[in-house]
């Protein structure tokens, strides 16, 4: 009798010939690319540092195609967005120390947003391993333990055979809902030595499926059909799942109104009748919701920004259906689904009973008229103009990548991502800097499309180097910098709370002649002229930037009745 686990497959005379005779002159280094290229990884992105030259070395022996960035939160953040657009997991190469640790911030936002980034760092000499301090530059005690509460995986390397498969473990776990950065580490002296094992060629490392308990969806079924009046909450894990089509079905047959989180943004059709669009900071929003006898919650942990600032506080029955098992019921009681978005939502799909409520549209118009009411109040004219003039500038199909900016917060709420994982922000995690390097980063992955990046001119500052390999590449990114003088929403925040506001004043460029500076075509505007040049710029091949002198303002939101 044989059994499955049994069978193995025999190479052939060909295969066996070539693995007893490997090219000479490779090391280490050579086994990273060539198992990550087995995996289907095509293009990296990193920063060499001395530990880790024997991978760099060997890039140039590949097919793998590198994007180098200048600092390496930086290569983090546009990893981060080639993992988001393409759904594939973005090798992320580093070197030992202050290399390694300088990712942190970007590693915590793919981590924040469920973004499938490899990273695969250098450590100090084998010898200088096992816990004492031997005085190797870059040397830290336990270099995997900064990157552990961090990343989903750490996986650890000390001998060239366990190089392939400690990859595609950490490749696997990158790609297994939900998805998330990992981390692998190789000594120097393992990267640079010379190897006599064969090639690496196809690696499997297919990811697990999580499907849901099926007694569960028979019970969240049976709840949405007899609601009286269900809504639903799409969050991240809908765009990551690449399940905005079955949601889209889900409530049409159910009748049920759906808001986006602002991670979620573009999983429901904006315009769509059944739309409450992302308006979450705000008190009609949150009424609405809390009155749904039950709630679906769709890729969404419901953390402090999709329930606006943990107001919100349900009063029917939630059902949640979560990839992260520590997100589930982590913030609200629920009927908690632990599965992938997309095959909870299909079978969902098969089980509910269709709603009659000719009542849902008009609830949701009714909303969204009440939201446009309070914002109209506040006569916030400029601000509604700039993001309109964003929005009719940027083609529908273009991905947008918005840094923690005043700007940003507005397209949170206001902005119509036109389509699923177009929209982009550091929401997850919050750090500044996200917006140019993540751009970079999906240009790479997609050259067919122009990209923008939206940034303040404090966030600005963190990733000014990175015109540099936006030139040297010629990737086809527009920055937006709104120039406003400093930390524009801490400057706003802090008069609020003390009624002046300290350390958000800044000296800062010419950015137009900065951009120049790195042969970058530069535009300064104006809100009037703003839509025109930045459509100018996005329709012109390579790097440019567009520099609005203004002075925005937050709206103001209700959290409170």
């Amino acid at each position: 009798m044989t059994h499955d686990h049994d069978l193995v497959l025999r190479p052939t005379t060909a295969q066996t010939e070539a693995a007893l005779d490997p090219p000479p002159g490779r090391n280490g280094g050579d086994l990273v690319v060539e198992t990550l290229a087995g995996l289907g990884a095509t293009t990296v992105f990193g920063l060499p540092g001395q530990h880790a030259l024997g991978m760099f070395d060997a890039l140039r022996r590949s097919d793998l195609r590198y994007v180098g960035l200048r600092v390496e939160n930086n290569a983090g953040f546009a990893a981060d967005a080639y993992g988001r657009i393409t759904g594939e997991a973005a090798p992320l190469l580093l070197s030992t120390g202050p290399g390694a640790l300088t990712s942190l911030a970007a590693l915590q936002e793919a981590a924040a947003a469920s973004a499938p980034v490899l990273a695969v760092s250098s450590q100090v000499p084998s010898a200088g391993l096992g816990g004492g301090r031997h005085g190797y530059l870059h040397e830290l005690p336990d270099q995997a333990a900064s990157f552990r509460g961090v990343v989903k995986s750490v996986h650890t390397v000390r001998t060239q055979s366990q190089i392939p498969s400690a990859i595609a473990q950490a490749w696997k776990s990158a790609l297994t809902v939900p998805h998330g950065p990992v981390w692998v580490e190789i000594p120097q002296d393992v990267l640079l030595a010379e190897t006599r094992l064969p090639v690496v060629t196809a690696v499997d490392a297919t990811p697990d499926d999580l499907p849901p308990r099926p007694e569960l969806t028979a019970v969240a079924a049976h709840l949405l059909s007899g609601a009286d009046r269900p809504a639903i909450i799409a969050g991240g894990g809908v765009v990551r799942s690449d399940a905005s089509g079955k949601l889209v079905a889900l409530a049409e047959k159910l009748n049920a109104p759906v808001v986006t989180t602002f991670g979620g943004k573009g999983a429901f059709p904006w315009g769509h009748p059944l739309s409450l669009q992302s308006w979450l900071e705000d008190r009609h929003t949150t009424d609405l919701l809390e009155d749904a006898d039950v709630l679906l919650v769709v890729g969404s942990g419901l953390g402090e920004l999709s329930s606006n600032y943990h107001t919100f506080k349900p009063r029917g029955r939630v059902i949640q259906i979560e990839a992260d098992l520590g997100k589930l019921e982590s913030n609200h009681p629920a009927l908690g689904i632990h599965a992938d978005a997309r095959l909870a939502l299909q079978a969902l799909l098969e089980t509910v009973e269709a709603r009659e409520d000719e009542g849902a549209p008009e609830r949701a118009r009714a909303l969204l008229a009440k939201v446009a009411e309070r914002i109209a109040s506040q006569e916030l004219t400029l601000e509604q103009e700039v993001l309109a003039s964003v929005r009719r500038a940027l083609p529908a199909d273009s991905p947008s990548f918005w840094d923690m900016t005043i700007l940003a917060y507005w397209a949170w709420s206001a902005f119509d991502a036109k389509a699923p994982n177009t929209m982009h922000s550091a929401q997850g995690a919050g750090g500044l800097g996200y917006g140019f390097p993540a751009a970079l980063g999906a240009a790479a992955a997609d050259p067919t499309r122009p990209v923008l990046a939206v940034s303040g001119d404090g966030g600005a500052l963190y990733s000014i180097a990175e015109l540099a390999t936006a030139r040297q590449y010629g990737l086809d990114v527009t920055w937006l910098i709104v120039d406003d003088g400093g930390y524009g929403i801490l400057r706003e925040y802090m008069t609020d709370a003390f009624g002046q506001a300290t350390a958000t004043e800044l000296t800062r460029p010419d950015y137009v002649a900065l951009a120049e500076s790195f042969g970058v075509p530069g535009v300064r505007t104006t809100p009037e002229t703003l839509e025109a040049d930045l459509a100018k710029a996005l329709a012109e091949p390579g790097p440019s930037v567009v520099v609005l002198p203004a002075l925005l303002r937050m709206f103001a939101p209700t959290h409170l009745s």
